[in-house]
């Protein structure tokens, strides 16, 4: 059997395969069970754009804040800092979702105006893991958000593309009344670069909380200020 044969053969051996593996992880997002649902997410995760017709499911699970072990899935657990001692549907949704690629990019700046604070955080960490630049201004907006998480997670995703456009309101949210999230502004600043954030950086070095002080001191020292 020539070469190609077998690769035209490796292919339609395969395809069903994947087809069903999607379906049953699709069927799993609708589980009473938040652990099934985790593992569904993790699931189509791993079949990256294969799991194209999951789409919509996993947009709806964004706003699934229900707490599970991070254990879960294994080696295949997505973490926001990687030291959660639980996930949830919907962070393994938006994992899902990057992986998708950019089919997913549209529903997810439809979820980032959403009405579920959870389903906007995710939704921010999503369009920042995706690395498309085009989602700047909106979390830029999400800056002002009225959750905290959604702020921080909209600085950690500003920060993941280099976004310099929004630096004057990273600037601005390091007066945020939420340390954690002056924290993740910091760090953003930081990992952007950008010398307009000196001055206000420098303000940081006397913030109330130790986190923010020694994020402020690093982002001084990555911009090289």
């Amino acid at each position: 059997m020539g070469a190609w044969v077998m690769a035209t053969t490796a292919v339609l051996l395969f395809a069903p395969m994947t087809q069903k593996d999607a379906a049953a992880a699709t069927a799993a997002l609708a589980s009473a069970d938040p652990a099934v649902r985790t593992r569904g997410a993790c699931d189509l995760r791993a079949l990256g754009s294969g799991a194209l017709t999951a789409l919509p499911k996993l947009t709806a699970l964004l706003d699934d804040g229900s707490p599970v072990d991070a254990a879960v899935c294994g080696d295949r657990t997505w973490r926001f800092h990687g030291s959660q001692d639980s996930t949830s549907p919907g962070e393994q949704a938006a994992s899902a979702l990057v992986a998708i690629g950019s089919p997913a990019y549209d529903p997810l700046t439809k979820v980032l105006k959403g009405p579920a604070w959870i389903g906007r955080a995710n939704a921010a960490w999503a369009l920042g893991a995706m690395r498309n630049k085009n989602a700047v201004p909106l979390l830029s907006q999400s800056l002002r958000d009225g959750e905290a998480p959604v702020r921080s997670k909209s600085a950690w995703a500003i920060g993941a593309l280099s976004g310099s456009e929004a630096v004057p309101a990273l600037v601005e949210a390091l007066k945020d009344s939420d340390a954690g999230v002056r924290e993740q502004v910091a760090w953003a600043l930081g990992a952007i670069g950008d010398r307009r954030a000196v001055n206000a950086l420098t303000k940081s070095l006397k913030d109330t909380d130790a986190g923010v002080r020694k994020q402020a001191a690093w982002a001084l020292g990555a911009i090289g200020g």
